[in-house]
């Protein structure tokens, strides 16, 4: 790739103005291959967020008028979440086998066909049955998304190897795109023509992207090699940095059951009004992505900045959400669309720098590049984040049901509080460690006595 070469065997050269002038041009400029695969990419994040978002304005109320309860709706989300994890784990592991351009393709076509069906489960009777098609088409809906981003990530690592966050930040404009528009055209369209168009309108979008993404995508083939990931897992700051994806997680899968449910209640909201109050958080998260990850490649040692304060700073935007009972405050709409716009703010500075993170550890920890341990990273990225999406809707319907959105939403702040925190112990054992290693290594009186030599010297 472009960006490779300049940072490679081009910068070893002796310094010439012609080829430094040519080399500069080559660097800001993008390859077909990889104005292609944005291309693909952006298709798959906007439209896998777009047929996401859909849900949340109507479906939780859906869902209870044919017989399901909040704890209920919060399975059904969850499930999702539950297979995505599975399988991303599974599919990671096997990624250079099977091939990330096939993969990737697979999983947007099947995605398409599930969310077709998904709009037909309103002919299903009531009760039992329309909860179980619930979950058996959220789970294919599940496996077909974690093929396609797990295939994603792996490809977009391979095709922007020096420069990974800012294009996974500037990605996030169409993942944000995807959940701007997804809960207000949800909503315009479930008003107008009932609870089946929607869904068959955007997975015949998405079907209709796949042989767009089959002509245009790059194949990006490498030697099968089978990485640890057990090795990997166990890293002490991959552990950390997969808590701060659980954490973010579950805070946004908890709001999938829960605020709707909470806005309509509350502020007395349509649901196409529903669908607007969402935008807060969509637009501020896809507007400040970029810049975050730009930020992150330019300057790498402010990633952990970013870790900590993100993760503080959403268990505090969680807390005022309802806001918590004990502060006394009263909710307000425009209170509350505020909060939405720092929290996505919030996510954004702790979600962008965590791939990046990763792999640096992984390369730091003798894995040897390549897309075998892309297809581990991108993997583990999915399935920690499916973890996450899995646990925060079932605990945050059992705890909206139980003590109410105020408290749950509170609680559910917990989960990056505990990971900004974890973070700050982690860089602090780090740094310490690094002390007193670069200490042992040069003692003082050393150095004194090599002073004093050379000095007897002259």
């Amino acid at each position: 790739m472009g960006s490779r070469a300049v940072g490679g065997e081009g910068s070893e050269r002796p310094p010439d103005d012609s080829v430094s002038e040519s080399v500069g041009e080559e660097s800001r400029r993008f390859t077909r291959e990889q104005l292609c695969t944005i291309v693909a990419t952006a298709s798959i994040n906007f439209s896998s967020m777009i047929c996401y978002s859909i849900l949340g304005p109507f479906f939780p109320s859906e869902a209870e008028k044919k017989g399901a309860s909040n704890t209920i709706v919060g399975l059904i989300f969850g499930c999702f979440a539950l297979f995505n994890f599975l399988a991303s784990l599974i599919l990671g592991n096997y990624l250079s086998q099977i091939g990330a351009k096939f993969m990737f393709v697979a999983g947007m076509f099947v995605s398409g066909c599930v969310t077709i069906l998904f709009g037909m489960l309103d002919k299903v009777p009531s009760g039992p049955m329309f909860i179980s098609f619930c979950f058996l088409v959220r789970a294919m809906d599940a496996i077909s998304f974690a093929a396609a981003i797990t295939a994603s990530f792996s490809i977009l690592a391979k095709a922007f190897p020096t420069n990974i966050a800012t294009v996974l930040g500037s990605l996030e404009i169409f993942t944000g795109l995807g959940l701007v528009l997804g809960p207000p055209l949800g909503g315009f369209l479930y008003q107008s023509f009932g609870y089946e168009v929607p869904f068959i309108t955007l997975g015949c979008i998405v079907l209709a992207l796949v042989p767009v993404n089959m002509c245009i995508l790059p194949k990006y083939d490498s030697t099968p090699r089978k990485e640890s990931f057990r090795k990997l897992i166990l890293l002490p700051k991959v552990i950390i940095l997969c808590l701060t994806i659980f954490s973010l997680s579950a805070c946004l899968g908890f709001l999938d059951p829960t605020m709707s449910l909470f806005i309509l209640k509350k502020f007395k909201l349509s649901a196409g009004y529903v669908g607007l109050v969402f935008l807060g958080l969509a637009l501020s998260y896809s507007l400040s992505s970029p810049l975050l990850g730009l930020l992150s490649d330019k300057l790498p040692y402010i990633r952990k900045w970013l870790l900590i304060f993100g993760g503080l700073m959403t268990a505090v935007c969680f807390f005022m959400l309802g806001p918590a009972p004990v502060l006394h405050i009263e909710s307000q709409l425009w209170m509350f669309v505020l909060v939405l716009v720092l929290v996505g703010f919030s996510l954004g500075m702790s979600a962008i720098p965590v791939f990046p993170e990763i792999l640096q550890c992984a390369y730091e920890n003798g894995f040897e590049e390549g897309l075998s341990l892309l297809g581990l990273v991108s993997g583990l990225f999915n399935a920690m984040w499916s973890l996450g999406a899995f646990v925060g809707p079932i605990l945050g319907g059992f705890l909206n049901e139980e003590l109410g959105f105020e408290w749950a939403a509170a609680i559910q702040g917990g989960w990056p509080l505990l990971s900004g925190l974890a973070t700050v112990l982690f860089y602090i054992i780090e740094a310490t460690r690094k002390s007193s290693s670069s200490s042992l290594q040069n003692p003082p009186g050393d150095n004194e006595e090599r002073t004093r030599l050379m000095g007897n010297e002259t």
